[in-house]
């Protein structure tokens, strides 16, 4: 073991959370260290993401860090000078399904009480937004302009390196094994290389949150499922906003799927299978391009002759009711959870960053009372809840 150093706080995790919480974290003046197993920032999911970025939530937590994180991502390359590819555009939920309907307009009170621009749109209005929409039974839509897409590979690095301009020190492929502890207070990290002592911990450690509770002698409710995703080759630009299609598919394998256009012009995808793939299980499944091309097709019938490049796949860590947990740990000072985004860790990280910054720095969230309630880890974790994933 090495001798012990101190930080004013660790971060476990150099993923789609933890690097803008790093950057946050120093800015503010704190020593920072980041651990991460892997041999470079954003390597876990977080490159896994298809880069979609939206407040378009349908509750008051994910609606203000989704808010916190566009103010972030939208002004990075105006404050820094780094392209991270960020591209403004909106989301569009195109509907052709009365009960969707129903769903999508019963959430637009909330999402305009905490400040979305978004509303219901017609028909005609929606095949302006997306060129070439089939209108064969087409309603209209929700449309929330000021949501974007950013590339998930340019944004680690940037956070990282704002990170460390302002001091944070990044520990690569060095694994966490336990936690210091005085009593029920964490006091620091020890990994497969030494002990570091801290006075707080963020655990940001995405579809690996739950193998850290055993070592911190709590349960960590999240479990990864796997999700496939792809890319096509460029096409002629066409597409300013990122679709999302909530049908569930008439093949019985998809719930929903969901797509936009890049900067570089390429169309990259993804889809919620029906029945989860619970595991970290990541081969490539013959059925998705089959099932995702007929569901692209279907909907934007000038897809046929798209090029697709490559496909992949990432995990979800999920909670059960499908909310990450952003709070202090229950019974253990000095620990702060930044777990189960749910597939959202990309578009919420910058935001979760900033609250949990403030939670440490000034003892209080940046968000509302009743939006940080959403995060909370005594809610009813285990409650269904209707949200848009």
């Amino acid at each position: 073991m090495t001798l012990k150093k101190a930080y004013d706080v660790i971060v476990v995790g150099a993923g789609s959370v933890g690097n803008p919480t790093a950057y946050q974290l120093a800015q503010a003046g704190l020593k920072v260290l980041v651990i991460d197993r892997r041999s470079a920032v954003g390597q876990g999911e977080n490159k896994t993401a298809i880069g979609g970025v939206r407040a378009t939530h349908s509750d008051p937590g994910k609606i203000s860090i989704g808010q916190e994180s566009i103010g972030i991502f939208s002004t990075w390359e105006e404050v820094y000078g780094f392209n991270i590819d960020w591209k403004p555009g909106g989301y569009c939920f195109p509907v052709y399904d009365e009960r969707i309907e129903n769903t999508l307009t019963s959430l637009l009170p909330i999402q305009k009480k905490y400040g979305l621009k978004i509303d219901w749109v017609g028909a005609d209005e929606i095949k302006e937004i997306i060129p070439g929409v089939n209108p064969e039974g087409l309603r209209g839509g929700t449309y929330s302009p000021d949501d974007g897409q950013v590339s998930s590979i340019l944004a680690p690095v940037a956070f990282a390196r704002e990170a460390m301009c302002c001091g944070a020190e990044y520990h690569m492929n060095e694994k966490v094994t336990g936690y210091l502890r005085e009593g029920e207070r964490i006091t620091g990290v020890v990994t497969d290389k030494g002990s570091y002592e801290s006075c707080w911990v963020v655990l940001a450690a995405g579809s690996d949150a739950a193998e850290h509770g055993p070592l911190l002698g709590i349960d960590i409710p999240v479990t990864p499922d796997s999700h496939e995703a792809g890319i096509s080759a460029p096409i002629e630009h066409f597409l300013a906003p990122l679709i999302v299609d909530l049908r569930p598919g008439l093949e019985g394998k998809t719930s929903n799927f969901y797509f936009g256009q890049n900067k570089e012009g390429q169309i990259i995808f993804c889809y919620t299978p029906k029945d989860l793939f619970i595991g970290t299980n990541r081969e490539n499944l013959s059925e998705f391009l089959p099932v995702l091309a007929a569901r692209m097709i279907a909907l934007i019938p000038k897809f046929k002759n798209l090029l697709i490049r490559r496909i992949w796949r990432g995990c979800y860590p999920m909670t059960p009711d499908g909310v990450p947990i952003i709070d202090f740990a229950p019974d253990l000072e000095g620990l702060i959870l930044a777990v189960g985004m749910c597939g959202q860790g990309l578009m919420l990280g910058p935001g979760v960053g900033k609250n949990i910054t403030s939670m440490i720095v000034n003892s209080r969230p940046c968000i509302s009372e009743e939006a940080q309630a959403c995060f909370s880890c005594d809610r009813d974790i285990y409650q269904s809840k209707e949200a848009l994933k």
